[in-house]
């Protein structure tokens, strides 16, 4: 669920790429109509009005019990005929988690670039790995204009996503609006990691005040299979970095190059027993599992497949610094007042902002001890 913010605002010298954010953004926004549009339209599926109407409540509970913002975003539908509304280009060098990042006028330097067509976005992959960096190509279900576009309408509900499990459509709409709350230009990794500890720490309230006992066994096995995925990840992400670290006197590029490989081929194998507990735990289970669980699992397997270091560093930017915003979250759990936490710690250069986030890890382990 990444960020794409500032399109019509674009400070890149490219002409071509400028013309289809800016083209592609004002189609995505002409293609919307209200909610209650779409529900009073006969010929809209009945199927389709009672997500809309799901995603209405899910706007509602936003507002009210998570103190996300009350505006026109998410109040409006748009069909757009394709599996997602962007793809992202994400590229590394071979020997760095390092991603490459592209700079926009108020939006900042981002480590991505995305692109309404996915032929456009092959072809920048392309010229990417021409020039020896390691690519990867993934589409994205929705996007955030930081609230900018609030005034034509607001980001709109999109055919993208409004199919998820409840759960999980909670997940992205709570995601998508945190972004409206905190933004920091030329910080990825603060931006999305707060975004998806806002992400986590809704879904499980909603979960706790609304969802059937169906709905929470489907979505703790869909957790859980997220949990040892992204534990699994981040590890090898940290090996990763370890041997990159290294200094070109204790190895050669043919030893970090091996070095790599073992790690990658370990990570896959690590990957394949865990598809064996999974596949074991959904036969002991059978009530919590679902289609989205396989669905999971299908773009897992794909993930995996293609990893490379862009697609682990991307990864990581979504998950490395969630620890530390759940923590400060846990210090004083009141909506209003994480949000002003989080605001002054943006305000702050970027080395403080990691050091206030650990320092909440810190002192929530410590009390984690003392309690025992």
């Amino acid at each position: 669920m990444a960020l794409v913010a500032a399109l019509a605002l674009s400070a890149c010298t490219d002409l071509a790429y400028y013309q289809q954010a800016v083209g592609g953004h004002v189609r995505v926004m002409a293609a919307a109509r209200s909610v209650p549009d779409w529900l009073a339209d006969p010929a809209t599926p009945a199927a389709l009005q009672a997500r809309l109407v799901l995603a209405q409540h899910l706007r509602r509970f936003a507002v009210t019990d998570l103190h996300l913002p009350d505006n026109a975003s998410y109040q409006r539908y748009a069909d757009l005929h394709r599996p997602a509304v962007v793809w992202n280009v994400v590229a590394a060098p071979p020997d760095a988690l390092t991603l490459k990042t592209w700079c926009f006028v108020l939006a900042g330097c981002v480590s991505y670039r995305g692109y309404f067509d996915i032929a456009e976005a092959q072809t920048l992959a392309r010229t990417l790995q021409a020039q020896g960096l390691e690519v990867g190509v993934y589409g994205v279900p929705a996007y955030s204009t930081l609230g900018w576009s609030n005034w034509v309408g607001g980001d709109p509900l999109l055919n993208t996503f409004i199919g998820q499990p409840d759960a999980e459509l909670a997940r992205l709409l709570f995601h998508e609006l945190a972004h409206q709350v905190v933004y920091v230009a030329d910080d990825s990794m603060f931006n999305e990691s707060f975004a998806t500890a806002v992400e986590r720490l809704g879904v499980a309230q909603w979960l706790a005040r609304h969802a059937s006992p169906e709905q929470r066994a489907q979505y703790a096995q869909r957790e859980q299979r997220r949990q040892a995925f992204r534990a699994l990840t981040q590890t090898i992400r940290r090996e990763l970095a370890a041997v990159y670290a290294r200094p070109s006197a204790q190895q050669s590029a043919a030893d970090l190059a091996a070095a790599k490989a073992a790690l990658m081929q370990q990570f896959r194998q690590q990957y394949a027993d865990l598809k064996r507990d999974w596949v074991a735990t959904a036969e002991q289970h059978p009530a919590a599992s679902d289609a989205a669980v396989e669905a999971a699992q299908r773009a897992a397997d794909a993930w995996v497949a293609r990893a490379n270091n862009a697609s682990f560093a991307a990864l990581g930017v979504y998950d490395e610094l969630v620890p530390g915003f759940e923590a400060l979250y846990a210090q004083d759990p009141a909506w209003d007042h994480f949000y002003a936490t989080v605001r002054e710690l943006a305000q702050r250069p970027k080395d403080e902002r990691r050091r206030g986030l650990q320092a909440a890890v810190e002192a929530q382990s410590k009390l984690a001890t003392k309690s025992m």
